[in-house]
């Protein structure tokens, strides 16, 4: 320790203790000290990463993990940066990638387009040191689609992109034969409520400002709030798609009982009033010992999201949330399986739009509708009746086409 007195401006030495008298950090705390935050070229490649290529399929949880179990089998001092650290170097890293000749690359490529087709849209946000962090289209077909069956829209960021991990975010609706159309298609660097907020801004500006009636999504408490910000005026639910796949991982053993299962799916499926929901709902955590579970307590709190019990006058289209995994899974499958660059994966997003397979299919069903009785539409307008009448589905659109 060392103590100086200043006296008309020299500094004087007044007091020196040779012996150091602060505790040093110990091997497993020597991560949180500021000389550690910086992650080096050498721990960031043992984290996946290298100064000549990156790949973004890997996440901060996973390699955190890893490199803890690489560097602990040759010393003992921990891996030397926090996750907080790790996602840190993965956000820059990609944020560089984007911003060169690949980001460059689809820009071009969306531009383009718009020069093909005046009704074209696309957008691209950068962040403050001019990288590229999100990108959304959507083509001239996609919205006319918009206009006639924009009622219902299925918002899914469950795919990624293999290559650079970024969330690919497509809107999807259902045409009048109950066959999935796409709206649009976004690539975002993350999950967080400004990047949200800045996609469904303009989502809406492509689509004239027409908001949906009801938009489903998965559970995100950031997507939640730019939700509430942009559109006030929707619906919002929750995918019971996802929420099913989430129950198979919480509660896989009790799903294994078939009487379980059954008190389960009543709840999401047969329930029409609120007073027999919790009736049910009740009777199955008491019944299964389950008033402690974490995931079924949050559910429970969502409930308003998720149940017809609590939504008799909200318009769905009857579709619920299963719809998605129709057409739209093997589509984005694909994209989350194949490394490709940007531009390949817009390119082949807009293939699957325009294939003339999809587009003679819809052809065939318009003609089969003219010569044959269907149910679909009658199912889709029935609802719109019992949706209190207040809320009118796009009948002049169906009648149409």
């Amino acid at each position: 320790m060392v103590r100086f007195n200043v006296e008309d401006g020299k500094w004087r030495i007044v007091q020196f203790n040779p012996v150091y008298n602060h505790e040093f950090a110990k091997p497993e705390e020597r991560q949180f000290l500021r000389s550690s935050q910086h992650i080096s070229t050498v721990r960031a490649a043992v984290i996946g990463y290298n100064s000549s290529k990156v790949d973004a399929s890997v996440r901060p949880t996973k390699t955190l993990s890893y490199s803890e179990k690489e560097m602990s089998s040759t010393d003992n001092t921990g891996f030397g940066f926090t996750e907080k650290g790790a996602h840190d170097c993965l956000h820059r890293l990609k944020e560089n990638m984007i911003g060169g000749a690949d980001g460059q690359s689809l820009l071009d490529y969306l531009k383009h387009q718009q020069l093909g087709d005046s009704s074209f849209f696309y957008s691209v946000k950068v962040d403050q040191y001019n990288h590229v962090t999100n990108f959304f289209w959507r083509g001239g077909r996609s919205r006319l689609d918009y206009d006639c069956f924009g009622d219902v829209v299925l918002f899914d960021t469950t795919f990624r992109t293999k290559k650079y991990n970024l969330v690919c975010a497509p809107f999807v609706g259902v045409d009048h034969h109950w066959k999935n159309v796409l709206f649009g298609c976004a690539f975002l660097l993350d999950e967080s409520t400004d990047s949200f907020t800045w996609l469904f801004e303009n989502f809406l500006e492509s689509m004239g400002d027409k908001r949906p009636k009801t938009i489903f999504t998965d559970e995100d408490n950031a997507m939640a709030r730019a939700i509430e910000v942009i559109l006030p005026g929707t619906h919002h639910r929750l995918c019971t798609w996802n929420i099913s796949k989430n129950a198979s991982q919480y509660l896989a053993s009790h799903l294994a009982n078939p009487e379980f299962e059954e008190c389960f799916n009543k709840c999401f499926h047969e329930c029409v009033a609120e007073a027999e929901f919790e009736a049910t709902w009740d009777d199955m955590v008491k019944k299964f010992n389950l008033e402690n579970d974490l995931w079924l307590k949050k559910l429970y709190l969502l409930r308003q999201k998720w149940s017809p019990a609590f939504s008799p006058d909200t318009f769905t289209a009857n579709i619920g949330c299963d719809q998605r995994g129709e057409n739209s899974d093997t589509t984005f499958h694909q994209i989350s399986t194949t490394t490709m660059d940007l531009i390949g994966l817009a390119q082949h997003y807009e293939r699957k739009k325009k294939t003339k397979v999809l587009r003679l299919a819809q052809a065939e069903e318009d003609f089969r509708c003219k010569n044959v009785p269907s149910s679909g539409g009658e199912h889709l307008l029935q609802q719109t009746e019992n949706s209190s009448g207040k809320e009118k589905a796009s009948s002049t659109c169906l009648e149409q086409q």
